[in-house]
């Protein structure tokens, strides 16, 4: 239909894309009823799949044509592999396959974008077109009702109704939080200190742009440079941080240490930029310019594994606060690393002894962790059943030997190497605030709400009492607003704060500005009745300060 030629077309957890090379045109999302059309003559016609073995240089013959397939042939193939030929299409494939098209009974073309050859903008830009197949047509309903959910709750459209965040084109993947949004992102970050203060996590400031002898030491420069924004100052060249622990390397080496000082709990919460590229940017989900809860223990070997037990019960004490459930993966050795072999392997049954004494199911991803060593992931779950990657604990023996970092040890004084863990709980805090905007479909918990109390007055008469108690709850540290307009009746005011997700409506008319008190009604029209303003501010901060998941209802 276009001319184009196949690169690249993997399936992936939630369907399959194909990576598409185009000259002289690109599909649109008007293209993709008629390329789904395209597919469901083939389901007609049950064209059967067919397995062929083949040499290498008979591929390479086979595929002279076009240069990416010549490239993967090249790349992966060292002897043979099978192709597969269904219709006129022949193609590079694993497989197993179905036996013939007509086994596919429902499927659906939904989304198509920009990609680049191997992920390198540099690289040629290609089509690529996502699709979804399943074994019978209800599924499909289901998913389909599934995206439509999906569709509503996404962070983008809740950050724009609510006015939390925005995004602008002078700073691309940068966000702009507006005052509601940084409450949110606020509280996020103060609950996580407060959990520090519990744990004895000590908060350190440290530089956001070094010189790039630091990333050279460190190894980042060679595995991550090109994730990293780097530039010229006085003939040398330096670069932003993407991430706090060579940073924290300094500051652990910058003064003699003692056996007496470890586990050492450095927290950090700089700001980070790593150089996305243009097409992966994505909401607060693939930034360029974020924060997170990064912190890094030194510890000694006799530490360890009560550290990284320390740090999974972190993880499940915050995560059990926003009400999610979550998986465990050991991401072991990737091929492109750095460190030996053996060292490796004692960093991987260090992590695995840790899990196995957690006590929840884990599952090995291998290959999966950083180039400098092993890791645990956390995997949460959300309201829509959508699995997200934030927390994160990280094994490291490698920048410790790079840095050279040393303490006095307890056994007749002599130096020892400390034992390194990077620790995330929420990870970035961007992609945090996405996945629970997302998760709660803009229907914040009272804890962490930007739009905790409204207040309604009942008419003019009463609006001086209802500016005192809105200045009350204000002064306590609550997110208040008031709705003194005049043009709108008593029941529109009401509905407005409900729809715009105000935890807790309080009416005030006469009866309320004779006796002190308010009338309490939730954003789900539950009505608590009227209650003292020193009955309302005692319960509102004891909801608040206890981080209670359902304040509306028990209120």
């Amino acid at each position: 239909m276009y001319g184009g030629l196949l690169c690249h077309g993997p399936s992936i957890e939630n369907g399959f894309f194909y990576d598409v090379r185009l000259e002289n045109s690109t599909v649109l999302g008007s293209d993709l009823p008629g390329l789904e059309m395209a597919c469901r003559e083939m389901i007609r016609q049950k064209l059967p799949f067919q397995r062929v073995e083949a040499s290498r240089q008979e591929l390479l013959e086979l595929f002279k044509y076009n240069k990416f397939k010549t490239q993967i042939i090249e790349d992966k193939v060292e002897t043979a592999t099978s192709i597969y030929r269904c219709g006129s299409l022949v193609d590079l494939c694993q497989g197993p396959h179905v036996r013939h098209t007509g086994q596919i009974k429902a499927m659906k073309l939904h989304k198509n974008s920009t990609a680049y050859w191997k992920g390198d903008a540099s690289m040629e830009k290609l089509q690529r077109v996502y699709g979804i197949s399943f074994p019978d047509n209800k599924q499909l309903k289901e998913w389909e009702k599934a995206q439509e959910e999906a569709a509503n709750r996404d962070h983008r459209k809740i950050g724009k109704d609510q006015g939390l965040f925005f995004f602008h084109e002078m700073s691309p993947g940068s966000c702009f939080f507006l005052p509601k949004g940084a409450h949110i992102y606020n509280v996020l970050i103060d609950f996580i200190k407060e959990e520090y203060r519990k744990r004895g996590f000590t908060e350190v400031i440290t530089p956001n742009m070094y010189n790039n002898k630091l990333w050279e030491q460190s190894g980042h420069w060679e595995h991550y440079g090109k994730n990293m924004f780097s530039f010229q100052v006085e003939s040398e060249t330096f670069s932003l941080k993407p991430m706090n622990c060579p940073g924290h390397c300094l500051m652990f080496d910058h003064r003699p240490r003692s056996w007496r000082e470890l586990p050492l709990r450095l927290a950090d919460f700089g700001v980070l930029h790593r150089n996305e590229l243009s097409g992966a940017l994505s909401g607060l989900t693939r930034v360029r310019r974020f924060q997170q809860d990064d912190a890094h223990i030194f510890c000694s070997m006799d530490q360890l594994e009560e550290e990284i037990s320390g740090c999974l019960d972190f993880l499940r004490a915050v995560y059990t606060v926003f009400g999610f459930t979550f998986k465990l993966f050991l991401s072991t050795r990737p091929e492109q690393c750095m460190g030996e072999l053996e060292v490796w392997q004692r960093a991987e049954q260090e992590l695995e002894k840790s899990l196995k004494g957690f006590g929840l199911p884990w599952e090995v991803n291998p290959g999966d962790g950083a180039f400098y060593g092993p890791k645990i992931d956390i995997q949460i779950k959300d309201a829509m059943g959508r699995y997200h990657q934030c927390a994160t604990i990280q094994l490291d023996f490698q920048l410790p030997i790079r840095f050279d970092l040393r303490y006095v040890g307890k056994e007749e004084g002599k130096p020892e190497r400390p034992v390194m863990i990077h620790r995330a709980v929420l990870g970035s805090v961007e992609r945090m605030l996405a996945v629970l905007a997302e998760n709660y479909a803009g229907k914040w918990p009272f804890w962490l709400s930007p739009f905790q109390v409204m207040v309604v007055p009942t008419g003019g008469g009463v609006e001086d009492y209802a500016q005192e108690v809105y200045r009350t709850v204000h002064d306590q540290g609550f997110m208040a607003d008031i709705d003194t307009d005049q043009g709108t009746t008593f029941n529109k005011k009401i509905r407005k704060a409900q729809l715009a997700q105000y935890n807790f409506i309080l009416v005030v008319g006469e009866k309320e500005k004779q006796n002190n008190t308010v009338n309490v009604r939730t954003r789900d029209s539950k009505q608590h009745g009227e209650r003292s303003l020193e009955e309302l501010m005692e319960r509102l901060s004891e909801l608040r300060d206890h981080r209670v998941h359902n304040a509306e209802e028990i209120f």
